[in-house]
Parts: C-alpha cells; structure tokens; sequence
C-alpha cells in the first residue's frame, strides 16, 4: 500500500473543515429556506389583509367618506408596494415564480382600475367588482401557498439531508478515527504483545507518514535493534559463559594445586603430586620437574609424569645446553619449543620418544631460576595468554611451596642447633661446674691418698660425695627443664606442673597466687619466664634450707614473677659482686633475651626473694613482631 505524505493532523484537519463546510452550508440553506418561508408568509398575511381593505374601501365608497377613502388608498398602495419590492426587514417575500407574476399582475391591473374609479367617484364602484377583485387576491394568495408548500417540502428534504449528513458524517469521522487512530494503535499493541512474549521479530505494517506512521516505523526499528542486541547478547553471553568457565577450570586447577602443595610433608611427595597435576591442566602427554643448581647448569629432575621408563632413567640429570630442556632466562617465561632432531644435542630422547611439541615453564622465585616445568605432547600444543598465566602461577606456586619446605626443614635445623646450645649451656653452667670440682677433689684425694693423710681422705671423700649427688640433681633438674613446655597461650599450667615437680623432687611445700588480667605471652617469652623460674626453685633446693616456697604472678600492667622463700637467706650485696654465682648469672643471661629484668632480695635468717619484671606488653610486642615477618 502506497504511504500516504499527509500527517494525522492535516487527515483530521481536512475531514474535519470538509464536515464543517457541509454542515455551515446545509444549515445556511435551511436558514435561507426558513427565512423567505417566513417572507411568504408575511405575503400572504398582507395578500390577506388587502382583502379586508378591499372590502372596506368599498363600505367607506358607499358612504360617502371622501378622506378615509384616500387614506385607505394610500394604505393599499404600500401594500401593493410591500408585495412587489418585498420588506427584508419584517421579513416579506412572494416567492416569485410564473403563476405568482401572472396573479400578481391581474391583482395589480384590478386594483389599478378600481383606483381610479375611487378617485373618481367613490360611490359608483359597484360590490360585484370589488369581489372580482378579492377573487384575483384570492387566486395570488393561492399561487403563493402553492409555491410556498413546493419550498417547505424542499426544506424538510434539506433537513433529512442534514440527518443524513450528521449520521454519515458521524460514521465518517468513527472510520476515519479507526483507519487512522485505532487500527495503528491496535497493531502497536499487538506487535507490544508479540514482544513481551519474547518474539522480537514482531514488525508492524507502515501504511502512511503520519505520526502513527512514524511511531510504527519507529516501534520496528526499536525491535529490529532489540533482537540484534539480543542476539548479540546471547552471543556474549555465551562467550562470557565459556570464558568464566575456563577461569572457573583455571581457578580449581589453582585450588587443587594449594591443596596438593599445602598436604604435602615432603619435597618427593609434593614435585610427584605436582608434576601429575600440572600434566592434567596442561592436558600433556608428559610431564617433568626439574630443578636446578645454583648456577643454572645443572638441572636434577625432581619427579615425571607419564614419561618413557627409558627417557626418565636417561634424564635424572641434565646439563645446560645438551637438551631443549635448561635454557631459561628469569624473563624468559613460558616458551612452546618444536621438538626436531638435533645431531648437536646430546640428549634427544624426548624426540626419540615420539614428542613433537616441548612447552617450557620456568620456576621463578624473586628473578632467579630455581628450575622447571616441561610439558610433552605428541602433536602441536596451542597454548594460549591465560594458559600462559595459569601455568606461570603454577610455578610461582610450587617455587614458594619449595622454598617453603627449604626454609622449614632450615627452621628445624635451627631448632635442633638452638636447643643444642641451650643444652651445652645448661650443662656448661650446671654440671660442667660440679664436674670440674671433683677433678679437683680427686687430685686432693690422690694427694692425700699419697701422704697416708686419713682425715683428709675422708674429708675429700665426703666432697665427693656431696658434689656426685649435687651433678645428679642438676642432671635431674635439667631434664625437667627440657621436658616442661608450653602448649597453650596461658602460663599457669606450665608454672603448677613446674612447681609439682619441684615438690616432688624436694619435698617442700609450694604456693601459686595469680592477679590480675593482662595479655597472655608469647611462647617464646613463656619458655624464658618457666626457664628462670625453674633456675629460682633450684638456688632454693641447693642453698635456701626452706620449708616452702611462694610464687607470686601478677599480670597487670606489667607480668611480673616472684619467688619467695623461707629459708635461712644471705648477704645480698655481698653477693652481687660474686662472679661464680652460676645461677644467678643464668637468670639475668636469659632475662636479657627477653628484655626483662632480674633482682634478688635476700638478708640472712630472712629468706630471699627473686623478681622477674617484664616490660609492659611483652607479649603483644613479641606478637606484632612476629606477624610483622
């Protein structure tokens, strides 16, 4: 269908002016019609009133009455007039047509000659001749009413014409009101409809250029738009989809290879659960882990994959340069090698094997080559910029696992080599001492035993005695100290276990007294506080004498540990200045470590009193420390 130029406004315009129009017309002519009927029927009134003039001209004539005859005259003569040029005022018309004319002619030729006989002699006009005069009125008034009945049948047809019109009219503005308004809109509801079902092909028609027009081509470009956007949004939606799923496969190869990394408990069981995890990623044929020496020249495989017994066996150890294997660079990253014989390199095995294609991934730790991963596959692999990524985190991955398990299995060495110095500490400062003074007692007993000097030997005897029971206790007490350790973040189940021992040991009776809330201790600092403690309770079983003994904790502001006792006491500033205090110098040696500090109070006959003061926050400090490394 050819579109139509012209817009909604000028259709309703145009069809509107067009009904106007024929109804200002119709109305006009009805008007028209209605306003001579009324003029024809003033004519006739007038016709009928000349009658009655007639009549009374002729009585005022036979009476004689000169002046009303004149005055009647002149009356009739404006009738005659008003009939024959009309009153558009009153208004007065006679519709003219041939029979009216030729009536109104004979009325006039008849009043003209009885005018004149009134004139002459009013009483000679006889009554037979006024009413052949009224007769030719009556014959005008009767062609009038003829001609008036023909015009009122004329209106009442223009009035159902009207009818007619107002009803077609009213018809036409309802179809023109559906072929330009409701249809359009119907089929933009339709193709709404066909949309909100989900089928964006829906088109609607374009049959004009009017604002509806344009609103239908307007609503198809609107889903033309839409369904290649949804097209186009499925098609994302699908790559995003396969993309999310690649990192999601990505991502789980990560989360295996943590899990497989942090449940390995030894460097052979994490490179073989790693090189089978890292060919099921790859989805190689083979895999390999090598690592390397410092220099890069040596590379020792660590564990393989589904590779050749032969090649494996051949390849536990290879050099730099004899092989496609070894030749990384730190900046090197991930390399996807051709596998091609070479008559230069030594080892060719992985071609012999029927490998074609060699990807390379270095294990990188802080720009330095630890070793790496080799990939075999039997045809070309396509490696693409996020396999690249995720095999590089692969190898970040397993070059901290490694390093992790170096700088563990270096931690327990200095462990092992720390617990060794303390235990060369402890039995250099305990039993090393007692050791050296029975050397010396035994070389006086070997003197006295040459001189035959009885009450000395038994003297030395004696020393001897007492200095094998006292290294014996030490002995003891040392293994005490190594056996006690902190298992949780408080202190006190540490200090009642030292102190059942000591009662055990000693025989004495001891008392535990906590105050106070503060934050419980690192167990670095823990091990240093129990170590003093301990050296305090032995200074008591060597030299106190006591019957009991007190340990005093408080924890705020500051912890701080004090242990008293009853025995018989000593100098105390005498004492200070006595280098061979072993003891003593002990507890200050690992009150230092710890930043603490260590005073002794003592008189004779009063007992003595240790006190280990440590500084405020100790154990966050240490804490923050350590969380700080």
């Amino acid at each position: 269908m050819r579109a139509s130029p012209w817009t909604l406004a000028a259709k309703l315009v145009v069809i509107g002016f067009s009904l106007l129009v024929v109804a200002v017309g119709a109305i006009g002519l009805t008007l028209w019609m209605t306003w001579h009927l009324e003029g024809g029927a003033a004519a006739v009134n007038e016709a009928g009133r000349m009658r009655m003039q007639a009549y009374r001209l002729a009585l005022e004539g036979e009476l004689g009455a000169r002046d009303e005859v004149t005055r009647r005259i002149a009356v009739f003569d404006e009738s005659i007039g008003a009939l024959s040029t009309g009153e558009p005022a009153r208004p007065l018309f006679v519709p003219w047509n041939d029979a009216t004319r030729e009536r109104f002619a004979e009325v006039r030729a008849d009043w003209d000659a009885l005018r004149a006989s009134w004139l002459a002699d009013s009483t000679r006009v006889p009554l037979a001749r006024v009413d052949e005069f009224v007769a030719a009125i009556d014959a005008f008034v009767g062609a009038i009413e003829r001609q008036m009945s023909r015009s009122t049948a004329i209106l009442n047809a223009v009035q159902f014409a009207m009818l007619a019109l107002a009803i077609g009219g009213a018809v036409a503005l309802l179809y023109a009101g559906y072929i330009f308004v409701v249809d359009p809109v119907a089929q933009l509801q339709r193709g709404l409809a066909r949309v909100e079902k989900g089928e964006l092909d829906a088109r609607v028609a374009v049959d004009s250029k009017d604002e509806f027009g344009q609103l239908a081509d307007g609503f198809n470009r609107m889903t033309a738009n839409l369904q290649a956007l949804y097209q186009g949004l499925e098609d994302k939606v699908r790559e995003k989809t396969a993309g999310l799923e690649q990192k999601r496969q990505r991502l789980a190869a990560l989360y295996d290879a943590s899990a497989l990394i942090g449940a390995a408990g030894s460097l052979d069981e994490l490179a073989r659960g790693f090189a089978r995890k890292v060919r099921e990623i790859a989805r190689a044929d083979a895999a390999a882990l090598r690592w390397s020496d410092e220099a890069n020249q040596r590379y020792l495989m660590l564990a393989g994959d589904s590779l050749p017994e032969a090649m494996a066996r051949k390849e536990q150890c290879v050099d730099a340069g004899t092989c496609h294997c070894g030749r990384l660079q730190p900046q090197a990253g991930v390399r996807v090698i051709a596998i091609r014989p070479d008559p230069a390199m030594s080892f060719d095995h992985c071609a012999a094997a029927g490998y074609r294609t060699l990807v390379s991934v270095p294990v990188v730790l802080q720009q330095r080559v630890l070793g790496e991963i080799d990939l075999f596959y039997y045809g070309e692999a396509a490696i693409t910029g996020e396999d690249r990524t995720l095999l590089e985190a692969l190898a970040s991955h397993l070059a901290t696992a490694m390093e992790g398990l170096r700088a563990a299995a270096l931690d327990v060495e200095a462990a092992v080599a720390q617990e060794r110095g303390l235990l060369a500490q402890e039995l250099h400062d305990s039993i090393a001492q007692s050791l050296a003074f029975l050397k010396i007692q035994v070389r006086l007993l070997r003197d006295a035993v040459a001189r035959a000097d009885a009450p000395a030997v038994e003297r030395i005897i004696g020393e001897l005695d007492a200095g094998v029971r006292e290294s014996y206790s030490d002995v003891r007490e040392l293994l005490v100290h190594f056996r006690t350790r902190t298992r949780d973040e408080d202190i006190e189940p540490a200090l009642r276990t030292t102190l059942s021992k000591f009662e055990h040991q000693t025989g004495l009776r001891t008392h535990l007294s906590i105050e106070g809330h503060g934050l419980p201790l690192d167990p670095a600092v823990q091990v240093q506080v129990l170590h003093v403690v301990q050296e305090a309770l032995s200074n008591v079983r060597k030299h106190a004498r006591a019957t009991q003994v007190w340990l005093r904790v408080r924890q705020a502001p500051a912890w701080r540990f004090e242990v008293l006792d009853d025995g018989h006491g000593y100098d105390a500033a005498a004492m200070a200045s006595d280098e061979t205090h072993v003891g003593l110098r002990i507890m200050r040696e690992r009150a230092q470590r710890i930043g603490a500090q260590v005073s002794v109070e003592s008189a004779p006959g009063e007992g003595t009193r240790m006190v280990l003061a440590l500084p405020p926050q100790a154990g966050a400090a240490t804490r923050a420390d350590e969380a700080a490394a």
